[in-house]
């Protein structure tokens, strides 16, 4: 026993290894190189001759673990990341950057069995001080997860959330109808529009138009994605034919009439909404139709008439303000300022007389007298203003009224810059006091305000209004009559 243990002793005093201890007063030096023959002897233990025996040759015919193979083979893995950065790597190229020999320490042999395989291994103090294996070390493999991108096992629910998230993934490993829908209802699940709408244009693609109109007829969410998609990217014929699978006449006939807007030949285009006059609307939108198709008829007549007008140079009021547009295809409202603006004193039985387009389009007085105020003033007929306000009661009085309040009146008249004494008429109209006496300061008509002032006997504001008139003026001595009084 004691034999043994001496053997023992011997063994461990005989190592080339020496246990660390505290009190050892060694340099860093003497331990480095110590460290470095024990690495070093490693290489006799490891050493596995068995694989000389086995000619090692790469795809390009050079022996494996040569120097040459080793920066090919990490070089190649990088060849991607590197061929957009260096012009001068191209595809087949056989031109590899130079390394020394002792850089490379990599054989076949090494990267299944998870170590090098060279004549002598480098020193624990030349692997971490050589620069080149960091450079041209083969790429480690990455981890499976990173590598789901490409996989086509994703469940229906993973897919959608992974293209909420903005992921690229391939819908069309979802070949059964089952499939399809469950990933329909997921994606309505999810509340992401831009989804729904990737998954229906998927479904439009690989399925027929009888089962998608029979599957979305039980899916609103979907449907109503479908609908307005089709209704965006003026997909009519698809659309019509779903609205008409759906029995929706309504919303078919809407549809039918929209495609109005794509006929730019006026004649073409009232042809068209005289058919869809017949089409079955509902009783308020078929009036709707029914006025369109009567005002691009008359629009017609007019603008043929204007034009002939225009260009004989028989009308005064198309020398002195020249026509800028076309009236065809222009909304209602447009149509009733340009009859105003140049056909306003017409007999009414004309289509162009205002008066006309007012019976027939059946326009309200609000919108017909703020439409001829504003065509009036911009012309600045003062007298036709007056005339659109002034009317007799059954005694044969005369009394102004606006349908739209006088303080409109004054803010139109400003605007197209009225003279003061006709904004003064208007702006006495207005029955409110503050807002008489607002617009009045606001606009400078002087003697409103002063009226205004003597009539509720405000003799203080009389006094401080007399300081913003001009001295020695009508507006003054006014004042000062008033105040004496």
């Amino acid at each position: 026993m004691s034999r043994v243990r001496a053997d023992e002793e011997e063994y461990w005093h005989s190592s080339k290894c020496r246990a660390f201890v505290f009190d050892d007063e060694e340099d860093e030096l003497s331990q480095l190189k110590e460290s470095k023959r024990a690495v070093n002897s490693l290489r006799d233990i490891v050493d596995d001759d068995d694989d000389d025996d086995l000619e090692r040759v790469s795809w390009s015919g050079e022996p494996v673990g040569t120097i040459s193979w080793s920066i090919k083979e990490t070089a190649f893995s990088s060849t991607s990341s590197l061929e957009g950065q260096d012009s001068s790597l191209q595809k087949g190229s056989s031109s590899y950057p130079a390394l020394p020999k002792q850089v490379s320490s990599y054989s076949l042999s090494s990267l299944f069995k998870g170590r090098n395989k060279l004549s002598s291994f480098q020193s624990l103090s030349d692997a971490l001080s050589d620069t080149g294996v960091k450079n041209y070390a083969p790429e480690l493999r990455r981890p499976k997860s990173e590598y789901k991108d490409y996989s086509s096992d994703w469940s229906p629910k993973d897919t959608v959330r992974r293209m909420q998230r903005g992921k690229v993934c391939s819908l069309e490993r979802f070949r059964s109808l089952q499939d399809k829908l469950v990933l329909l209802d997921e994606a309505v699940a999810g509340h992401d529009g831009n989804v729904i709408t990737a998954v229906l244009i998927f479904l439009k693609r690989t399925l027929r138009r009888e089962i998608l109109f029979r599957e979305l007829e039980v899916r609103q969410v979907a449907l109503c994605h479908l609908i307005h998609f089709l209704r965006e990217t003026g997909e009519q014929k698809l659309l019509l034919d779903l609205l008409r699978f759906l029995d929706r006449t309504e919303e078919l006939a809407l549809s039918q009439y929209r495609e109005h807007l794509n006929i730019q030949d006026v004649e073409k285009r009232k042809e068209f909404l005289k058919g869809c006059i017949g089409l079955p609307f509902s009783a308020e939108d078929s009036s709707h139709i029914q006025d369109h198709y009567t005002l691009l008829e008359r629009q017609i007549i007019i603008e043929a008439n204007d034009r002939h007008l225009e260009t004989a140079g028989q009308s005064e009021i198309f020398r002195k303000y020249p026509r800028k547009a076309l009236i065809l295809n222009k909304p209602l409202v447009t149509t009733l300022f340009y009859c105003c603006f140049y056909h306003y004193r017409e007999a009414e039985g004309t289509f162009s007389s205002p008066a006309n387009l007012k019976k027939t389009f059946k326009i309200p007085d609000k919108q017909y007298v703020l439409t001829a105020l504003a065509a009036r003033a911009k012309l600045r007929a003062w007298d036709d203003v007056d005339a659109l306000f002034t009317t007799k009661n059954w005694l044969g009085y005369t009394k102004k009224r606006a349908p739209i309040g006088f303080y409109r009146v004054v803010e139109i008249l400003q605007r197209n810059n009225a003279p003061v004494q006709v904004l003064q008429e208007y702006v006495r109209l207005v029955e409110d006091v503050e807002t008489r006496l607002n617009l009045a300061t606001k606009y400078k008509c002087h003697d409103v305000v002063i009226e205004t002032y003597r009539d509720i006997k405000d003799r203080v504001q009389l006094t401080a209004y007399k300081s913003k008139v001009e001295r020695g003026s009508a507006e003054e001595e006014k004042i000062n009559n008033i105040l004496s009084n």
